[in-house]
């Protein structure tokens, strides 16, 4: 009798094991803002129950924006964050992504906006954009976000990678190290504040963020939709004092279209009847709304996500 038991209990152990559906959310440098917001997001979702079918959230890092469109669009990851103007760009063949389709790739959530930061040694005589002229800059890894970014604020100030005296290609995790230890002069870092990585760079050295003035804004925000004004609040860094203007993006929550219905919703009921809670898991979440998570999306929702926020009034 009691082997019968145990049997029929392996049996139960068994179907609830293989009935659990696991999803994972690409991310970024573990010292980002991605990494920890994958973290936040499977944190709620790995607390609610789909109907005894509990979802397994998990997360990795990656190098990424680009890296994650694109495993998102080839369904090596579920779901990953993007900043939205790489999302723009690749849904509407744009700039490099002129002969691809990443059509396969829909939206979730636009997160918290990523401003376009530059962080410069106060000694490095760097004041406004222009003076990065001949300095030791970093753009970030090779295809990110980043560099896509800052290479697109090149554009239109009339800057080249030629025009400075180095352009490197550090990632998110080695750029502070590299400003600490005299390798750089400067590094551009997409990025919500505050950031871990550039309250690092200010503990070893004098640091300074550059603003990007009004005026270089309102012509990024004329020609390209997917960028917005912002400030870099002062206090939040050693040395910064008042309010800092630059633009930025969104951090976009993408996922393959396949991905089941049934999942994407679950997914965004976790983080929406726990929106209080989601707030609290990081500062760059202090200012968002549950309405700002529709604002700056360039692609359309997955049926999932829409159906959610259908039901809750969001949209109609």
């Amino acid at each position: 009798m009691k082997n019968i038991s145990r049997f029929f209990l392996i049996i139960i152990l068994s179907t609830q094991l293989f009935s659990s559906e696991f999803i994972t959310i690409g991310t970024g440098s573990v010292t980002g803002i991605y990494y920890a917001t994958g973290g936040a997001i499977c944190r709620l979702v790995n607390k609610y129950k789909n109907n005894n079918s509990p979802i397994k959230c998990s997360i990795e890092s990656t190098e990424g924006s680009l890296y994650n469109l694109t495993a998102v669009n080839n369904k090596d990851f579920d779901f990953a964050i993007v900043q939205s103007d790489i999302l723009y760009q690749a849904s509407h063949n744009k700039n490099n992504f002129k002969n691809s389709s990443y059509s396969k790739v829909k939206s979730i959530m636009a997160i918290y906006p990523e401003l376009l930061t530059l962080v410069t040694k106060k000694d490095a005589n760097i004041n406004t954009i222009m003076d990065i002229k001949n300095k030791r800059i970093n753009l970030g890894s090779s295809g990110s976000g980043n560099e896509t970014t800052a290479l697109t604020l090149f554009n239109e100030i009339g800057l080249t990678k030629n025009d400075l005296k180095e352009a490197s290609s550090y990632n998110a995790s080695e750029m502070s190290d590299a400003l600490k230890n005299n390798k750089i002069d400067g590094y551009f870092y997409m990025v919500g504040h505050p950031t871990s990585t550039i309250k690092d760079s200010s503990s070893s050295v004098n640091i300074k963020i550059i603003p990007i003035e009004n005026e270089i804004t309102n012509k990024l925000i004329e020609k390209y939709p997917y960028f917005t004004k912002g400030n870099i609040p002062g206090g939040i860094y050693k040395g910064q004092v008042e309010d800092i203007p630059t633009f930025g993006v969104k951090a976009v929550l993408v996922v393959n279209e396949k991905v089941n219905e049934k999942i994407v919703y679950a997914l965004v009921k976790a983080v929406l009847e726990n929106f209080d809670e989601f707030k609290k898991l990081h500062p760059a979440y202090s200012n968002i709304t549950k309405e700002s998570l529709l604002e700056g999306l360039s692609t359309p929702l997955h049926e999932g996500a829409k159906k959610y926020y259908e039901e809750i009034g969001l949209i109609k």
